[in-house]
C-alpha cells in the first residue's frame, strides 16, 4: 500500500498507536487484492478430498447489548432481538441438466439469482466467524457481530473475539463522513484515541486484513463469488459437486464443492467450498484453500467466512449505525 500523504511529526504518535489499534500482528503485510491472487506454483493433479456433509460451524459467543433506559435518550432498537424471515429457495442447486455446458455454469446461475435475492433484504444482522491467511500465515478465527443496511449500504461492527480485539467497533455509512469509517478501541486506546475516521482501503483501517470494510457482506460475497465463476468458465481443469444435508449451526444447507485439481495462473485457489441455506436460499459460508506443497497433503486454508445466526429484514434504522447510540462505546 502506498502513502499517498504527509504526515507531520507530531502526527506520528498517534498514528503508531492507531496502527497498533487495528492490528491483531502490527507486522503483518497488507493483501491489496479483491480477491485472493491466482497462486503461481506449479502442483500434479490429484483426487479431490473426501467431504463430510456433516459439516459443523464453530461455536460463537453472543454478545448481549441492553437497550438504554435513560430518560429523553432515543429509542435505540437491537437489531439482534428480531426474527428470521422466511424465503422460498430458487432451488438452483441441482445437477446440470446438459452435459457438455460447463461445470460452474450451475453454481453461476445460482450467484447471478442470488444476487437478485439478496438485493431484495432491506437488512441484516449476524455473528460473522472469518479468518484470513495473510502473507503466508494463518491467522486466528475472529468472531464479530454485524448489522449491515443495504440502501444506503451502511455496516456496524462488534468485534466479540479474540480477546485482543474484543470490544472494537466500526460504523460505516456510503455517501457520509467523506467516505471515512469511524472506529474505536478499548481501554487506553480509547480513552486516549477516541473515535478515529479512517479511510477504509487504507493503511491503518487494512493492517490485518484481505480486505476493506466495504466488500463486507452476504451480497458483496456473492458478487465475488459470480465474478470469480465468470472467469473460470473461461478455462477447464473444474470439478464442481454438490452436497446435501450439511448444517451451519443447525441450518440445513447445500454444499457446493469447486475443485481445480491443477495449479494455474489463472485459478485463485485449488479448493472453494459455498455452503447455501436451504430455507433462505443464502450463502452461509465460503472457504477457499491453496493448492498442498506436496501432492496428497492437506491443501492449507486462505481463507474463511461463516455467518451465524443471521436474522434478515429487522427494521434497522439510522440509529443502528449512529455514534452516539447509548449501546455502543463511541467517545
Amino acid at each position: 500500500m502506498v502513502l499517498r500523504k504527509r504526515f507531520g511529526s507530531c502526527w506520528m504518535p498517534t498514528l503508531i498507536l492507531a496502527a497498533l489499534l487495528f492490528s491483531p500482528a502490527a507486522g503483518q503485510d497488507r493483501i491489496g487484492s479483491r480477491m485472493s491472487p491466482p497462486n503461481r506454483q506449479t502442483a500434479n493433479r490429484r483426487e479431490p478430498d473426501r467431504y463430510s456433509p456433516a459439516m459443523a460451524a464453530p461455536q460463537q459467543r453472543a454478545s448481549s447489548q441492553q437497550r438504554a433506559s435513560q430518560p429523553g435518550r432515543p429509542a435505540y432498537r437491537l437489531a439482534e432481538r428480531s426474527t428470521v424471515d422466511s424465503r422460498p429457495s430458487a432451488n438452483l442447486l441441482a445437477p446440470a441438466a446438459d452435459p457438455n455446458e460447463h461445470p460452474l455454469m450451475q453454481t453461476l446461475r445460482w450467484a447471478n439469482n442470488g444476487i437478485s435475492n439478496i438485493e431484495k433484504i432491506s437488512d441484516y444482522s449476524a455473528t460473522l466467524v472469518k479468518r484470513e491467511r495473510l502473507s503466508g500465515k494463518l491467522g486466528s478465527q475472529e468472531y464479530m457481530f454485524i448489522k449491515v443496511r443495504h440502501r444506503p449500504f451502511s455496516v456496524y461492527l462488534h468485534i466479540l473475539a479474540p480477546k485482543d480485539l474484543k470490544g472494537r467497533e466500526v460504523i460505516y455509512i456510503e455517501g457520509q463522513n467523506d467516505g471515512k469509517m469511524l472506529a474505536h478501541g478499548t481501554g487506553m486506546q480509547n480513552r486516549v484515541l477516541g473515535t478515529l475516521s479512517l479511510a477504509p482501503d487504507g493503511m491503518i483501517a487494512m493492517r490485518g486484513q484481505r480486505y476493506p470494510l466495504t466488500e463486507i457482506g452476504l451480497l458483496n460475497l456473492t458478487r465475488r463469488l459470480a465474478e470469480v465463476a465468470k472467469e473460470d468458465i473461461k478455462f477447464g481443469e473444474c470439478e464442481v459437486k454438490f452436497f446435501k444435508g450439511a448444517t451451519i449451526n443447525g441450518r440445513s444447507c447445500t454444499c457446493i464443492q469447486v475443485i481445480h485439481p491443477v495449479a494455474r495462473r489463472n485459478f485463485r485457489f485449488h479448493k472453494a467450498e459455498i455452503f447455501v441455506d436451504d430455507e433462505l436460499d443464502i450463502p452461509l459460508r465460503y472457504a477457499s484453500y491453496d493448492w498442498p506443497k506436496q501432492p496428497g497433503g492437506v491443501p492449507p486454508l486462505l481463507e474463511e467466512y461463516t455467518y451465524l445466526k443471521l436474522e434478515i429484514n429487522t427494521g434497522l434504522t439510522d440509529a443502528d449505525f449512529d455514534t452516539k447510540n447509548p449501546n455502543y462505546n463511541f467517545k
